[in-house]
């Protein structure tokens, strides 16, 4: 995904986000850099130049809890910004084994099965669309296929109307990419995934490039379905117990609201034969009431 390491890409892309002035120092001149120098930085943080330059340059492997804080400091990184730095200084010995792909559980399907007015989901750590209910199905159905979050949004021609705040999901999407990335960097999954997208959308690539980091959280979203029309839902996602790679994600819509009605429209289209249907064809479900639209 790059030429450096996994810390220094990090650090060198969130050096580059800042200017002098966000950080109190004057700035004269013109600079030959973009953002900060690391000279600057190493300065904020209080350690030497040539330490802080070993630590972007993957020479200095052990950083101390308490210069990365400084260093966190001195970039102004949030504190989920600040996890993902730590995490990226972790040995390969000293992350969780627990990031394999395993298969969604059979009780957490059946559960997701018996939310018939409720969209629900659940993706891995490169958004791949793991299992499905039908009304998530049917949901989507616009789409050309239902398989990874952020293909739909950078690859499928449907994102940008489904997704009417369609920067905001974009840079949604390839955050949470990067925070699943923090945990594991040696995932060949989040890898291709990556480079599939950076080839296929410039956009991609370029939100990568910033290095920004934000997992799934609790916010509104307005969506688009080509038959039943503007949605404004809210959502919230879920770690699986036993399974912290994977996420429930769930769409919620006000009680007796017009997003509410169309949900009810969606789930009686679910209920139809699919040659009664009207809806661009998704995945066959793997199971009742669920699908498993497999990965891109």
């Amino acid at each position: 995904m790059s030429n450096g390491t996994p810390l220094g890409d990090f650090l060198r892309a969130r050096r580059e986000a800042l200017k002098p002035h966000d950080v109190g120092l004057p700035e004269h001149g013109r600079r030959r850099v973009p953002g900060l120098r690391r000279e600057e930085v190493a300065l904020l943080a209080g350690v030497s130049s040539d330490y802080y330059i070993r630590l972007e340059q993957g020479r200095e492997n052990s950083p101390s809890s308490q210069v990365l804080d400084a260093v966190a400091q001195a970039l102004k990184l949030d504190a989920e910004s600040t996890d993902h730095l730590n995490r990226l200084c972790l040995t390969a010995s000293q992350r969780p084994r627990d990031w394999s792909d395993t298969d969604v559980s059979q009780q957490l399907l059946q559960l997701m099965d018996g939310w018939e007015h409720t969209p629900a989901f659940v993706v891995g750590p490169a958004l791949d669309i793991m299992a499905a209910n039908s009304l998530a199905t049917i949901l989507h159905s616009g789409f050309e296929k239902f398989d990874n979050l952020a293909r739909m949004v950078f690859a499928d021609p449907a994102g940008r109307e489904f997704y009417q705040e369609w920067e905001r999901a974009a840079h949604s999407c390839v955050a949470e990419i990067r925070a699943a990335y923090g945990h594991d960097p040696e995932s060949a999954r989040i890898a291709e995934v990556v480079a599939e997208l950076s080839a296929r959308s410039e956009g991609f690539a370029e939100i990568w490039r910033l290095h920004d980091v934000k997992s799934k959280s609790q916010e509104g979203k307005h969506l688009k379905h080509p038959q039943v029309g503007d949605l404004h839902i809210t959502f919230a996602a879920f770690t699986v117990n036993g399974a912290p790679h994977q996420q429930v994600v769930v769409y919620q819509a006000e009680p007796a609201s017009p997003t509410a009605a169309a949900f009810e429209t969606l789930r009686a289209m679910a209920t139809r034969p699919r040659d009664a249907r009207t809806a661009v064809p998704v995945a066959e479900p793997a199971g009742e009431g669920y699908s498993s639209p497999g990965r891109a």
